[in-house]
């Protein structure tokens, strides 16, 4: 005699678990953030263009009395960012499959190290900016603007990890495995920025 599942979230979650292993066609929600992602992409493509224009156009790059950006702590953090599509992947296919709790475990998980990384991001962000403020060169200023507007997106990021552990508190829905779906594809194309940010920050000394 089959199982049956004893609570409305339980439920849910098998539910949802059918729908997706039946479903061929991606949502509107995830087309969506492939739209957002394609905006995002071109405007940081902007900015990795200004960077290396003014770079190419400067005679010292960085300009004399601004240090070069610190190698291994950059690496640390990044590599820390970007290991965190593992978990945020893993609680896509556990809610996918009808695992809520390791979905919301795997996510929690992920979204801890992300918030460590943008603290200490900020800091780093806030020690620059006294530094070399961005009104000082056209170095500090793209460099702070590039840095700036990625840990912006890595805090959006945090926040749709935290609306979805907060919505999941009372169960799965096609829906809300929707949303899921298109923050780990958002929280994806971060980690690249992240890549991409890191090799033009530290293109100076390459």
């Amino acid at each position: 005699m089959n199982a049956v599942p004893h609570s409305t979230e339980a439920t849910s979650a098998f539910e949802v678990a059918r729908v997706e292993r039946g479903s061929l066609a991606r949502p509107n929600g995830w087309w969506g953030m492939a739209v957002f992602v394609a905006t995002e992409a071109t405007l940081f493509g902007t900015l990795v263009g200004t960077y290396f224009f003014l770079r190419f156009d400067t005679a010292k790059w960085p300009p004399p009395g601004v240090p070069e950006p610190k190698l291994t702590l950059s690496l640390v953090l990044t590599g820390i960012l970007v290991a965190t599509s593992i978990p945020v992947q893993l609680a896509v296919r556990a809610a996918s499959r009808g695992r809520l709790g390791s979905a919301r475990g795997a996510l929690l998980f992920a979204a801890v190290l992300q918030a460590g990384y943008l603290g200490m991001q900020l800091h780093l962000f806030v020690h620059d900016s006294h530094e070399f403020p961005p009104s000082g060169s056209a170095y500090s200023s793209i460099y702070l603007t590039m840095l700036g507007a990625h840990h912006l997106h890595v805090l959006v990021g945090i926040l749709l990890s935290l609306w979805f552990l907060l919505r999941t508190a009372s169960g799965l829905t096609e829906y809300r495995m929707n949303g899921l779906r298109a923050t780990g594809f958002y929280w994806h194309f971060v980690n690249v920025l992240a890549l991409a940010v890191l090799l033009t920050q530290l293109s100076p000394r390459l």
